[in-house]
């Protein structure tokens, strides 16, 4: 009776120990779900809003404008970012009359609210490593206008679907 108990429990203490590994390597590698904090990327997402971080195609370095992402700024920034890609690597990017231009083209930016002035006049080649990040919510966010072209190293993940509040999950761009 004794021994039946011993491998009882080495069972289950071998079953706590594979689910630890295969949830630790799916939150670390394949997908997470995080809290946004702050109204960076309001109207498209809110503070205390949850989603879903995709992170395998980090490792191919597939990544595209439009898309919000998850990044870490370095030493230029405090914490985790959540942005979306304005310009990849090697593209120019204006700001002029509170438009944004790639490459001389007005970028078209529909998730926006009506009537957003993207303040800060610059123009900027990004280089070939980096990315060029924008908050929706251009009045108070800290993104690249401030601290500059993000190394795509540090991008951490692509939000690809907002889970909470339950009455608005939507699939994000």
């Amino acid at each position: 009776m004794k021994e039946n108990i011993k491998n009882e429990i080495k069972e289950w203490l071998y079953s706590l120990v594979i689910a630890a590994v295969l949830a630790f390597t799916i939150k670390a590698f394949i997908f997470d779900i995080i809290q946004v904090s702050g109204i960076s990327m309001v109207p498209t997402l809110h503070n205390n809003d949850r989603i879903i971080v995709e992170k395998i195609s980090m490792y191919r370095k597939k990544i595209y404008r439009g898309e919000i992402v998850i990044l870490d700024p370095g030493s230029k920034g405090r914490g985790i970012y959540i942005k979306r890609i304005i310009g990849l690597p090697n593209e120019t990017v204006e700001i002029k009359d509170g438009n944004v231009y790639i490459n001389g083209d007005k970028l078209q930016e529909d998730y926006l609210e009506p009537g957003t002035y993207t303040d800060v006049d610059l123009k900027i080649t990004v280089p070939e490593d980096c990315v060029f990040v924008l908050g929706d919510n251009r009045e108070v966010s800290e993104d690249s206008r401030y601290i500059g072209p993000i190394p795509i190293k540090n991008l951490k993940g692509h939000a690809v679907l907002r889970v909470y509040p339950f009455n608005d999950i939507k699939k994000l761009r």
